[in-house]
Formats: C-alpha cells, structure tokens, sequence
C-alpha cells in the first residue's frame, strides 16, 4: 500500500489497512474498530489505564493519514485536547475508529513499556509438608498363586509400606499402570495428592522431578515460583504484568468488561490462564526440567482476580452488598481451567474473605501470622487495591479500599508503572527547589547521569508519594494540597496566574520532549489514594480499640520500594514510630509458596479467613469524616 490514505469507499471485502508508527506494524481490520482495539491485536502496546473509556487519557496517538479515515472526534477527545491539537491529528486511540486507511504515530509518552516486576520470592519458608507427595513403592510380581489385580496390589503395598489407605486412581493413571509396572519391574515411584488421590506412577529408577507452582495472580502483575516438593526449593521466579490490563487497571473496569460484554468473562480468564502457562515455561526451560513435573499449584489473588481466574460469574462483585460467588477454598484439577502442566496436576486457591478482601490478603496473614502475636499488628497490601488486616492472637479485623490507580501512577498526567524510565526518587532542596531524581534502569541520582541517559518517561507510585512529601516539605504545597500561592520559581507552573504544576525533570532530562510536571489534580489523586487508606486504618483501629498499631507491616512490590518515611511524611500511615515499620516483600506470594510447601497451611488459610472479621468502610458512619481527615498532608490529630 502506498502512503496515501484511501476513502472508505475504497476498501475491498478484507477490510481497511491500518499503519502504526515508529513499530511499522501494519494489517487489515474490519470497519469501525477502534485504534485501541486495533493495536492490541497487532502487539502493538499503548497504554490504557481506563480500559478503553476515555477517561485516563493515556491513549493518545496521532493521525497521520487523511482525517475522514477514522470517526470524528468525541466529546471525551474534545475535553482531552484543544482545536489545536486535534487539527494537528491528535486522538485518543480508545475512541477512534477505523473508517478508512489509517496511518498512525504512537508517541513515546503512550508507548506501554516492560514493568519493572519486583516480586521476588522471600527467604522464609515452613516446615515440609506437601498436598503432592511422592512414595518409593516395592511390589511382588503376580504369579498363578497370587493373580491379584494390578491396581489392588499397588493399594495393599501402599497401605503396608507407607500407611496409605482408602486411596483412589485418576482413570488415566489406572489406563497406564499395568504396563508402567511391568516394564519397571513393579519397583516405583507413586505420586499421591493429599492422601488421597494416586495421579501418577513412575519407575523408581527414573522418578522425574516433583514440582510446584505457586501463582500470585495481582491486578497488575502475576508471580510464579516453580518449587520442589521434595526440598522446599524456589528453584527460579518468573513474572510479568497481567494481560488483563489492556481491558483496565483496577479491578472496576476489568467486571465492567466481565459485566457488559458477552465475551468478556471468558476472554478475561483465557488470558490470564495463558500467561501462567508461560510463566511456567519460561521457569521450565530456566530450569531444565518440563511443564509435566508441575504437579501441584496454588494460586493466590484479590476477590475478582480470583473469579475471574477460576472462570466464576463475578457480576455480583461489580454492585452492593458485593458477595463473592464462593467464599471457602477451591480444588480441582488444573487441566480443568486449562493449565498445562501435569495430567493430574492439582490445583488449590485460598479462600477469599469477602468481595475485595481476597485470597491474597489471606495469604498475607498465614505469612505474617497475627493470629500468633501478642501485638497489634497492621498489615496493609498496598497495590491497586488496598487490603488492611489489624489485630492479634485475639481478635481480628480486616478492609478493602481503593488506592492503587494513583499510588502506581495511574490516572496522573505524568504517571507511569515501575518501568524503565520511571523516576523512582526525589529530592527536593528547600532553600533552592532544585530536584534530584533516580530512574529505574540507572545507577545513581540523574544528575550523575551522562547527558544522553537521563531519558526520564514519567513517574511510578514511589516516585509520586515522595514527589508529594517533598513538596510539602519544602513549602510547595500546604498541608491542605494546595499550591503555595505567595511561592514564585521557575520550576512553578502558572496558570491563570496561580500555581498549578511543579516542574520534576525538565524537557532536555526527559524521552518525552517536555517538561514532566507534577499537578494540583495530581495531588488530588494522591490526597483520595492515600486518605481512602488512612481512613481504612483508623476506622480498624476504633474498631479493635487501640490508638494506633505496635508495629506496621507493609506488602506488596509498592510497600517494598516506597519510603517510609516519605508515607509517615504524607500521613499515609496511622502514627507509628518509623523503626516499627517494616516492609516484607510479596508476602501474598509468600503465603501461596507456603501453601504449597504445607498442608497445615492450608488449613491455617482456612481458619484464618473464618476468623477474621471484615469491615465494609462504606457503611462505617466516620468514613467519610475519616476520609476527609485523611486527606491532609502531615500528621494527622484527633482535633483535625
């Protein structure tokens, strides 16, 4: 095709031709699909933090064909850009549509890149005590004294070597075991699940590998730690953002898609399920043993990620009371939701507590374990839903609140996930406002940086937390969020006179060719983040009875890299002195790699998820003054 654009009339029965820039990829579509759609189906990546909805704005292509190949602009695209903008052909992928043939320019600032997944597997681990086991068993060759079927005489082996009893056959293992047996000279190696279960029998001369996945399914990212059943070992951690993004960033918008397209459900969960069949490659060819060795997964995750995995209807989540189709814990076997490991591989997901406290903060309690302390211990999730759980061997309590969009850098003009090119750090010198600032991929602050690695893309959650904090901290902002407005510097953007936007790196430290600011709706964003979860907090601790917790746990790959003291800065924390906060990595994915290592785990999970008692905030009658409190800067009083 040539460069020129043709009119719809011109498009043959294939469809029209679509062009994206600077990738070049290129194909035919059929009419009246939108850019969005357009482009996740060549791999061309662009970021969407709405889901398609025109509302975060991060979808911003360029036309660069004639202007009657797409639709006209809609009314989210007129508030999204001047007349200028748009006659220059500028659009929001979400809301344009394929009328013609298109040529389209991704701008950098809209190029969805890598996320910097930190989700590595902790150090601690539990006593050894595997669903999936793997038993050495002897048996005596029939003759025509003793013809005693095949499968009978593996049973009273099992029964007389290892204690087994009442134990069943997976059919494909029954179909294969008269010849398995024979060939190796009835000394094997038995495969049982729980007791329970034989899925599999091997020759004790060649036993293969027993292994494990235990799967963190997060709302942005997805962890998988292939283990050893038989050590305990991670033998390598594998993860990558959940391709369930491209229809959403937060939970909302993903039942929304579930809720309003036929298909949604099934495609939410097709994707979510083939990228767990990769993670397990990936950590197979990593670790030279095959997908047939995973013979057990646990799973972990939010309520709706939960459902969303197992395939269940989660319409019920999307509106009040939010009931979740099923509360206790869930077996069946992996091939039943398409996971391709091992023909009898198990799989086991946690139980959820209610409709956004799931089994990822379930898993984070048996981690943590504070139904074993004498101290009142808070543990706060922080990803893009916020999980709260606070309480002791006593009692305990735990909440849901909405913090993620912002606080991973969403739904901010400059904001970005943990990618390269994220600004990660800031400082800000009071008496100069001159800013230093880190960037994941590089070494030091950026003003140790060759000039042509500076290169900064945006700003990930930790950056924006303690781009706040700074701010305040060197008078910017008041304790209220507004901007200063005696305060005067050329890193201070004026609008209409008044300050609106404070300068973090300049155009020439920047890959997107203009200044990255940090704006009063930015603030905004991270005032209702943070006070939704300060509120969370307080509220639990009324509940309990207590001023404040003995210690602070923070989880998650946000609670892992934020500073601390730039979140006690902001108020984002209930009072706690800084050494009784404590960051502990991804314990939900801890929690699942400890269910798979431990039955008593599992039960733990089980009696942990009936005990604790779940606080709905929307009904609490100070949430909204708690909110509101929350919402301030600086230390937070009960006369506030």
């Amino acid at each position: 095709m040539s460069d020129s654009s043709q009119s719809p009339s011109s498009a043959g029965k294939s469809g029209f031709t679509v062009i994206f820039q600077p990738s070049g990829r290129r194909g035919l579509v059929a009419p009246d699909l939108d850019l969005l759609s357009v482009a996740r189906g060549f791999g061309v990546e662009i970021e969407s933090a709405c889901g398609g909805k025109g509302v975060c704005k991060k979808c911003r292509v360029r036309i660069e064909s004639d202007r009657d190949c797409v639709s006209p602009p809609t009314e989210a695209e007129m508030k999204a850009f001047n007349a200028e903008a748009l006659a220059a052909g500028m659009r929001l992928a979400c809301q344009t549509r394929v009328v013609g043939d298109v040529r389209v320019f991704v701008p950098e600032e809209s190029r969805r890149v890598g996320q910097v997944v930190r989700k590595e597997a902790g150090k601690r681990t539990v006593p050894l005590d595997p669903a999936v086991r793997s038993h050495h068993t002897t048996l005596v060759a029939p003759t025509l004294h003793d013809a005693t079927a095949d499968a009978d005489r593996l049973l009273a082996a099992l029964e007389e070597q290892h204690g087994l009893k009442d134990l069943e056959f997976d059919f494909e293992v029954l179909q294969a075991f008269p010849g398995i047996a024979r060939k190796a000279q009835w000394d094997l190696a038995v495969i049982v699940w729980h007791g329970r279960k034989i899925v599999d029998v091997r020759p004790a001369t060649d036993p293969g590998r027993v292994l494990g996945l235990a799967v963190d399914v997060g709302t942005t990212t997805i962890a998988a730690y292939l283990t050893d059943l038989e050590d305990g070992e991670v033998l390598v951690t594998e993860s990558a953002m959940n391709p369930q993004v491209a229809f959403g960033d937060d939970v909302i918008a993903r039942l929304h898609h579930a809720m309003h397209d036929p298909e949604g459900p099934a495609v939410l969960q097709r994707t979510v399920i083939s990228e767990i069949n990769n993670l397990a490659r990936k950590a197979a060819e990593h670790t030279g043993t095959r997908l047939e060795d995973i013979l057990d997964v646990v799973m972990v995750g939010n309520t709706a990620m939960h459902h969303l995995f197992l395939g269940l209807d989660a319409r019920a989540l999307g509106s009040a009371p939010f009931a979740p189709a099923i509360q206790r814990a869930v077996d069946t076997t992996a091939s039943a939701l398409g996971l391709e490991f091992h023909r009898g591989c198990r799989i086991h997901v946690l139980p959820v507590e209610a409709g956004f406290v799931g089994a990822d903060n379930v898993a984070v309690m048996i981690t943590e374990e504070p139904y074993e302390q004498d101290e009142v211990l808070l543990l706060i999730d922080i990803g893009t839903n916020g999980e709260l759980v606070l309480g002791d061997r006593r009692r305990m309590l735990s909440a849901a609140c909405a913090t993620g969009p912002a606080l991973e850098g969403a739904h901010l003009e400059f904001g970005m996930r943990a990618a390269p090119g994220a600004i990660e750090r800031i400082r800000i010198e009071p008496e100069t406002l001159d800013v230093r600032f880190k960037i994941i991929g590089l070494e030091g602050w950026h003003t140790d940086y060759p000039a042509d690695q500076v290169g900064a893309r945006g700003i990930c959650g930790s950056g924006i937390v303690e781009a706040a904090a700074e701010m305040m901290m060197a008078g910017v902002i008041m304790s209220n969020g507004n901007f200063n407005q005696e305060l005067r510097h050329d890193r201070i953007v004026l609008e209409n006179g008044r300050p609106r936007k404070f300068v973090i790196a300049w155009a020439e430290e920047t890959a997107v060719g203009h200044d990255i600011t940090v704006s009063l709706k930015d603030i905004r964003a991270i005032q209702l983040a943070k006070g939704a979860l300060r509120a969370g907090a307080e509220i639990l601790l009324r509940r309990y009875g207590v001023r404040s917790p003995d210690r602070v746990i923070l989880a998650g790959a946000f609670g892992t890299y934020i500073d601390k003291g730039h979140a006690l800065a902001i108020g984002m924390l209930p009072d706690c002195p800084l050494e009784r906060v404590t960051s502990v990595g991804n314990a939900a994915g801890d929690g699942a790699r400890f269910a798979l290592l431990s039955v008593n785990k599992r039960e733990e999970a089980a009696r942990a998820a009936s005990k604790v008692e779940y606080v709905e905030l929307a009904t609490d009658p100070d949430f909204q003054t708690e909110y509101v409190k929350g919402m301030q800067f600086g230390p937070i009083s009960d006369g506030s």
